[in-house]
């Protein structure tokens, strides 16, 4: 069973939904690297509208020409192994934000299955 409470860091990469590694999507590359490494764990989010560096806005309403819609991908483990991991988002990132926050883990358990809840 993985447990992890106390002092944290969290990691949180903003990129583009249609970012590509090798013609993969970006995000996923980044969560199968972090699961590769070992981290607690890794989610990513589609925004509905944002804009970065570009200026450019997106958005998923009706009628917009754009449809590269903002994603987050957040990953939370010890500082340790968040800074270990940092090279493989060097790598990864070539246009995007990357940023780190201290936070506390409240509560973290896994199932013993590492399965799904049915």
């Amino acid at each position: 069973m993985t447990r992890l409470t106390g002092r944290a860091l969290r990691v949180t990469v903003f990129i583009g939904e249609h970012d590509t590694w090798h013609r993969k999507p970006l995000y996923s590359e980044i969560v199968h690297r972090a699961h590769k490494a070992g981290l607690a764990g890794a989610s990513v989010f589609r925004g509905i509208e944002g804009f970065g560096a570009s200026s450019l806005i997106h958005t998923s309403r009706l009628l917009s020409l754009s449809e590269d819609l903002p994603v987050a991908v957040v990953i939370v483990d010890t500082e340790e192994r968040v800074r270990a991991f940092l090279p493989e988002l060097d790598e990864l990132v070539s246009e995007g934000l990357v940023i780190l926050d201290d936070c506390e883990v409240i509560r973290y358990v896994g199932r013993e299955d590492g399965g799904t809840r049915a």
